[in-house]
């Protein structure tokens, strides 16, 4: 007999946050009839998060910052269930892909170790079906399969095993991840600072020609070859802001590779 809908699932839920008051509800709202255990390790909130944390049932832990790697993978590792679903603070599960995960989790096919997920970006009251897409993110893996790797900024979860085999969920990951585009903008400077920073420790130079280039190439990818244009004047804000951060990190990055070759003489 097929579960009702309220049978919470053998699945945990990972999440990091920090002052997140303002996604983290719907994130919670969207896996509380799913999950078993909701995992929250904050860094630190002096808003509401917690609040919204506890009434939802979640698990609120607190670690320092460690970077987006270190910080995920703590979250990763508390976690207790056979299935682990990780999320952002600010992604949450749209109806048709909470169907999905149920019903795969359900179904439990022992050959496939994890799901990707498609995340789209929730802009000016619709998602962005062509900006950024499509943006598969393996978040949904049995226990003990994968890791946190990748770059700060730009973590990602991977399997241990590289041969194991990995399907995607139907449905869509909403993320909530700015207010506005001076909010993106905003948050694309520190991005970008951690990036460049990571980049020069790598031995990633720049030179004054990339000024130009990436940006160029990052505005072109999203309106020509993702067809950005096709949401309208969100997609067009959405890949010149595309353009804007590579234009900051190149420009940070730049910055930092003269520093270096001068010796850091101002």
């Amino acid at each position: 007999m097929h579960d009702a809908p309220s049978v919470r699932l053998p699945l945990s839920v990972a999440i990091i946050c920090m002052n997140s008051e303002r996604t983290i509800g719907r994130t919670l709202a969207s896996v509380a009839p799913l999950a078993s255990e909701i995992i929250c390790l904050d860094s630190g909130s002096t808003d509401a998060t917690l609040d919204i944390c506890r009434r939802h049932g979640a698990v609120c832990e607190h670690q320092s910052w460690r970077g987006h790697i270190k910080q995920k993978q703590s979250a990763l590792d508390r976690c207790t269930q056979p299935w682990i679903v990780c999320l952002d603070s600010d992604e949450s599960l749209e109806p048709a892909l909470a169907a999905s995960l149920r019903e795969v989790i359900e179904r439990d096919d022992p050959e496939v170790r994890g799901y990707e997920l498609n995340r789209k970006v929730w802009y000016a009251g619709r998602l962005l079906d062509h900006a950024w897409q499509p943006e598969w993110r393996l978040r949904l893996v049995r226990q003990g399969v994968a890791v946190w790797g990748g770059r700060d900024p730009h973590d990602k979860l991977e399997m241990i095993e590289r041969a194991a085999k990995i399907g995607r969920l139907r449905g869509d990951l909403r993320h909530d991840s700015f207010a506005d585009i001076a909010d993106y903008l905003s948050k694309q400077v520190a991005h970008s600072r951690t990036a460049a920073a990571n980049g020069m420790a790598a031995g990633q130079r720049a030179g004054s020609l990339r000024l130009v280039t990436s940006p160029c190439a990052a505005w072109c990818k999203q309106m020509i070859v993702k067809r950005a244009w096709r949401d309208g004047w969100r997609g067009w804000a959405a890949a010149s802001a595309t353009a804007a951060a590579s234009l900051m990190k190149h420009l940070i990055l730049l910055e930092q590779t003269c520093d270096h070759r001068d010796g850091g003489e101002p």
